[in-house]
């Protein structure tokens, strides 16, 4: 009998794995699909001389965050590759914002694009150096997190002194993207590059809390880069694999589990789907969707009545629609800084996006869809042969479309006609900023919206952030309003995934938090002190 079961080998299943078996806990990971790695995986289903990354790709948090960099994933044989700059984000008159590895160069080139807007960006990128770690450090605690908060305060009240102190810092996070670039930039060039990077999410430039989101990713990739595994990013989920057993940890893979063994309020272990009974001695940990676990894996006649509720109202984060490439070149952007950046944002100005997320609002697929692109051989030349390149791009789109914004009369069904429809939508994007796109092609995959649960099911139509990073949904408010933190209703039950705080993106944190709710619940202390208290707290909050 394992001390813990964990149900699903994705990145935060995996580090919640890693914890417990450092602290001495016989662990068990369970998945479903013939491999580890939820959406950290790669494979060659494009060409065989290519390799493509079947969901996540870059990882800035991956390295910026305290979880992740805490498992020492280098001496497991993992190595971070980069691109020669970051971020692109192509005009269409040629220019072209480039967030670049060094500071004063990613400033020089933003003052070209707008007089002052190079120092703007060293001011926002002296806010990240002045409270950035410390920010990381809250953002992936439990909530509330109660030890980091001094020092954060102490920090945002330094950086924040000629504006307001802590309020001061707190109204810039809080502020709708669009709103602080137009107030810090002259030019188009950092607007861009911050509202791009708050669309990795699925915020708009006008929500409440996304320039922190936009502010946070930008500076995280101009202090540590936007990496990438070398090889693939399956080789991310193989170091965490190889970290796992060498501390005696077990991985099963083709295991799907079917439910969770509750008894009198406390989770026993798993049932398989095959019917085996996989008993726990001290935890279950449960890296799925809030959707699959509560009313799925655990039914509801063992979970309160409220909470079917509230599940009803959890939001999920927008359908995903993605296409990899391979090409025979690289790709010829107009704009020569597009070709040295890892990712490449497309959109022709801040109004497409505001276009674009008024388009998914009203359940349409959008017109002029916003493309987060990747250029992986720039950025990691193992991915292809010399002078090719392997590519990817995604958009999003309504997880019930109700009618199509641009020409091609999208449905929804997402039939042969629809993929390719779309698919040329996205290339035809490209090929505005790269005339001569189309002709590198030599071979492309399609991976709609309905395909996405087939290699991974926590991310149901494509949801990639495990439910909406909008503010009703975040802090203590994720999945359900309650305390933000990794336990459930039933005791010896944790949820591990990203729809737990503090949400997606690959940095571990979910895991982490998780399998240390299940470490303190297990002591004696927590038995006797720690749970019992929780409980009241979340009755006393949520009624």
């Amino acid at each position: 009998m394992p001390d813990a079961v964990v149900v699903g080998a994705g990145q935060n299943g995996l580090v919640a794995a890693n914890v417990l078996a450092d602290a001495g806990w016989d662990v068990l990971v369970l998945e479903a699909q013939p491999e580890p790695g939820g959406a950290v995986r790669s494979d060659r289903g494009v060409h065989p001389g290519y390799v493509s990354d079947l969901c996540s790709a870059f990882y800035p948090l991956g390295v910026a965050s305290p979880a992740m960099r805490a498992l020492g994933l280098e001496r497991h044989g993992l190595r971070w590759r980069h691109a020669p700059a970051v971020l692109a984000h192509p005009l269409p008159d040629g220019r072209c914002a480039v967030l670049e590895r060094d500071p004063d160069a990613t400033a020089a080139g933003l003052e070209a694009l707008g007089a002052g807007d190079g120092e703007a960006w060293l001011r926002l990128y002296g806010l990240w150096e002045r409270m950035g770690e410390e920010l990381l450090r809250a953002l992936f605690t439990p909530f509330p997190p109660v030890r980091p908060v001094p020092a954060l305060a102490a920090a945002a009240r330094r950086a924040g002194a000629p504006a307001g102190g802590v309020l001061g810092v707190l109204r810039t996070l809080l502020s709708p993207v669009r709103a602080l670039g137009e107030r810090e930039f002259a030019g188009p060039g950092g607007p861009l590059l911050l509202a791009g990077s708050t669309l990795h999410t699925d915020l708009t430039p006008e929500s409440t809390g996304g320039a922190a989101f936009g502010w946070l990713l930008a500076m995280a990739g101009q202090r540590y880069g936007w990496p990438v595994p070398e090889g693939g990013a399956g080789e991310l989920t193989a170091a965490l694999v190889r970290r796992l057993e060498a501390a005696g940890g077990r991985v099963r893979c083709g295991t799907p589990v079917a439910s969770v063994i509750v008894r009198d309020g406390r989770a026993l272990g798993v049932r398989t789907a095959g019917g085996e009974p996989i008993r726990a001695a001290k935890a279950v940990l449960a890296d799925v969707s809030a959707p699959a676990l509560y009313g799925g894996l655990v039914a509801w006649e063992h979970l309160p009545a409220r909470l079917r509720e509230q599940m009803r109202r959890f939001d999920l984060d927008p359908a995903t629609f993605k296409v990899d490439w391979a090409l025979t070149a690289p790709i010829p952007w107009t704009s020569p800084g597009a070709a040295r950046a890892g990712t490449v944002h497309l959109a022709p100005d801040l109004d497409a996006l505001t276009r674009y997320g008024a388009d998914l609002a009203t359940g349409r697929v959008p017109a002029e869809p916003f493309a987060l692109l990747g250029q992986m051989t720039t950025a990691d030349p193992t991915r292809s042969p010399a002078g090719t390149e392997s590519v990817w791009a995604y958009t999003h789109v309504p997880h019930r479309v109700r009618g199509d914004a641009g020409p091609d009369g999208i449905t929804g069904a997402w039939d042969a006609r629809e993929r390719a429809a779309l698919a040329d939508r996205l290339e035809g994007i490209v090929e505005r900023l790269a005339p001569g796109f189309r002709d590198r092609i030599a071979a492309r995959r399609i991976v709609a919206p309905p395909d996405w649960a087939e290699h991974n099911a926590s991310l149901p139509g494509g949801a990639l952030n495990g439910g909406t990073s909008l503010p009703h949904q975040q802090l203590v408010f994720r999945p359900v309003p309650g305390l933000g933190r990794a336990e459930t209703p039933v005791a010896g039950l944790f949820l591990a995934s990203a729809s737990a705080h503090p949400g997606g993106g690959v940095h571990g944190g979910c895991g982490t938090n998780a399998a240390r709710a299940a470490l303190a619940h297990a002591s004696p202390a927590g038995r006797l002190v720690l749970t019992p208290a929780l409980e009241a707290l979340r009755r006393a909050l949520t009624g």
